[in-house]
């Protein structure tokens, strides 16, 4: 289809990432339904950005051409989805949105193909600031016809899709992605912690390396942002990042590919996540790495805010 207007979207999980991106789809003109395990929620939405609730994707599957979950796992996906699949109509598309599982996102849309629906995976990289701009980076598996129907819809969310793949190969990439963001973060407060010990200023530290080789995105976009502040704000769980950091090292160890230093990098968040505790932000490893060093980083009074996962 591209008449917008007749698109009839169901968008499930209006969470720190769904609410702007489904914000951004009810501002591009496309019929909304939304839904979410807090009904008042969804009520919020509907009543202050638009749309209309509902009380679950089962009440509205019928009804619906495409589908878009963004919800905090595969297990999550699968419970909403399964009481719904029997009612979508041959010919509707359910576009995965979450940090899944690869496996699980392939047995998924086997399922669904099976009452003729399509699953494409199309997790997101680029924080809630980039979601309420509509800028998210887009890795979309699956059938690129499929892919391509929905592209008005990716479009309005994100600035670039890519094709990576069969179906499950965008939860790969988003995983992987996540695990070089994790080890960029991880690698350079053990680098401000070593330099502030050598009696370098930790905000130098962070505009050398940002014209250095060493920049990457934590040094860009966190470092000062989130950690030196001291604000811990970024949006993105550190709970969310250890499931990542899982399902990646689980492409390795499905592939029979050795990875010593993800499985590394995977053990350290888990230790940092049981000692800091449910409900920390992504950049409270910082406190984790000061508490092995034995001492606390310099605070630097707060920047700009750019979420970043």
């Amino acid at each position: 289809m591209t008449d917008q207007a007749a698109e009839r979207v169901a968008f499930v999980g209006l969470g720190n990432m769904g609410w702007p991106m489904a914000s951004q789809l009810v501002r591009a003109g496309f019929a909304l339904a939304v839904v979410d395990a807090v009904m008042r929620r969804a009520d919020d939405f509907a009543s202050t950005v638009g749309g209309v609730a509902a009380d679950s994707l089962h009440a509205v599957a019928a009804d619906v051409d495409v589908v878009i979950t963004m919800l905090p796992s595969s297990a999550d996906v699968i419970s909403v989805l399964t009481p719904a699949q029997a009612t979508l109509h041959p010919g509707a598309i359910v576009v995965e949105m979450s940090s899944g599982v690869p496996s699980s996102t392939r047995h998924l849309a086997d399922q669904l193909a099976v009452l003729g629906v399509s699953l494409i995976d199309c997790p997101v990289s680029g924080g809630v600031a980039k979601a309420q701009r509509g800028e998210l980076a887009i890795m979309a598996g699956g059938d690129p016809s499929s892919i391509q129907r929905v592209e008005p819809l990716l479009a309005a969310m994100g600035s670039a899709t890519f094709r990576c793949g069969p179906a499950g190969s965008g939860h790969a990439m988003k995983a992987l992605n996540n695990l070089v963001s994790a080890t960029g973060l991880l690698v350079s407060i053990e680098a401000l912690l070593l330099g502030q010990e050598a009696g370098l200023d930790p905000p130098l530290m962070v505009e050398v390396l940002n014209a250095s080789t060493g920049m990457n995105n934590s040094t860009k976009s966190k470092l000062n942002q989130f950690v030196l502040s001291g604000q811990h704000d970024s949006g993105f769980g550190l709970d969310l990042m250890i499931k990542d950091l899982g399902i990646a090292v689980g492409v390795g160890d499905e592939a029979g590919v050795a990875a010593p230093l993800s499985g590394l990098v995977h053990q350290i968040w888990m230790s940092a996540g049981a000692l800091l505790g449910p409900g920390c932000d992504h950049t409270e490893i910082s406190q984790f790495c000061e508490r092995l060093a034995g001492r606390p980083l310099t605070r630097t009074a707060p920047d700009s805010h750019e979420h970043s996962e």
